[in-house]
């Protein structure tokens, strides 16, 4: 088998592709042959040490994959071999990799291998945000930051999917074409504030949800245009610029601040997050939410990969094909 591997925390270059043997799972565990694995922002941090939590080294990097189940180990139905498969794996950007079996969802058909590889960190996010944390009702109007990263175009999906008029805000014409096809009905150049200052003016009446995967110097702007009982969403910082709100703004129009942290609750409640997921693929193997096909890479170029989301290139997802 090939595998990735990090040896030090540093440059994405310095990321190895090395031969292994053939994993053999032990009691409770399966290998999966990889199809496809995922490719995330907080990966590419992760293996370069920009993340809060720093991993033992060497290690493997990827955490989520879609396959066929190769083998079994002790305990676990032989009738799960030649399974189409999707969950966390022990370094999925590899051929093959190991899984604890009850981590393992079953993938239908109707599902692309390299969908549903691409879709589970923002479509959970997206699910976790608008239909646990919180209820988007029919109608109601929805900001989103961040328009055409994986997150703002799966936040836009679920949107579209619970009746809300999404309004989208990104850095580019190639995002906001991306924006749109997922389903926002207004398209905003993040980079020019007043624009989304407009929100409210010249006959604007705000809207009801703000969705800030991005952070830095326009949550301030977007927390302005929330109507009376808005809710902003604070799912993450892309920009690398944690904002302050101000808490004032907050208070004068009985707004609402939302912490959305898919991540946590997943560690926190295994059952409710795979209760999440299985939610998750039923709703995109019967087209009500419509994932957009990610952009693939060779194992070869996962460093390529990486690169892209410090550039900030990425529109959509990636994901790596074995």
């Amino acid at each position: 088998m090939r595998t990735v591997i990090c040896r030090r925390l540093g440059p994405v270059d310095e990321l190895e592709i090395v031969e292994r043997e053939e994993p053999d799972p032990r009691p409770g565990q399966a290998v999966v042959a990889v199809r496809a694995a995922g490719i995330s922002f907080v990966e590419s941090l992760f293996v370069q040490g920009l993340y809060q939590v720093k991993p033992p080294l060497p290690f493997h990097p990827g955490t989520i994959a879609a396959g066929v189940v190769a083998a079994v180990g002790e305990g676990v139905g032989p009738e799960l071999v030649g399974r189409r498969v999707l969950g966390r794996v022990q370094g999925a950007w590899s051929t093959a990799a190991v899984a604890e079996a009850s981590q393992l969802l079953p993938l239908p058909d109707e599902i692309d291998f390299d969908v549903a590889a691409s879709m589970v960190e923002s479509y959970c996010t997206a699910l976790y945000g608008l239909m646990r944390r919180d209820t988007v009702e029919p109608g109601e109007r929805v900001l989103v930051l961040g328009a055409g990263g994986s997150v703002g175009l799966a936040m836009i999906d679920v949107a579209r999917y619970q009746g809300a008029e999404v309004v989208a805000a990104a850095s580019s014409e190639e995002k906001l074409a991306a924006a749109r096809h997922a389903g926002a009905v207004e398209l905003l150049d993040s980079r020019d504030a007043d624009a989304v200052a407009g929100l409210r003016g010249d006959g604007g009446d705000g809207v009801d949800i703000v969705v800030d995967p991005v952070g830095g110097t326009l949550a301030s702007t977007a927390l302005r245009v929330l109507r009376p009982f808005g809710r902003y969403h604070v799912v993450g910082f892309a920009s690398g610029d944690i904002p302050s709100l101000p808490a004032n703004r907050v208070l004068l129009r009985n707004r609402s601040v939302i912490g959305v942290d898919w991540g946590d609750f997943m560690r926190g409640d295994p059952d409710g997050d795979r209760a999440l997921m299985l939610e998750l693929i039923s709703l995109v193997a019967s087209g009500a939410l419509r994932p957009p096909p990610p952009t693939p890479y060779p194992l070869d170029e996962i460093a390529k990969a990486l690169r892209s989301f410090s550039e900030r290139a990425v529109v959509g997802r990636l994901v790596v094909n074995p």
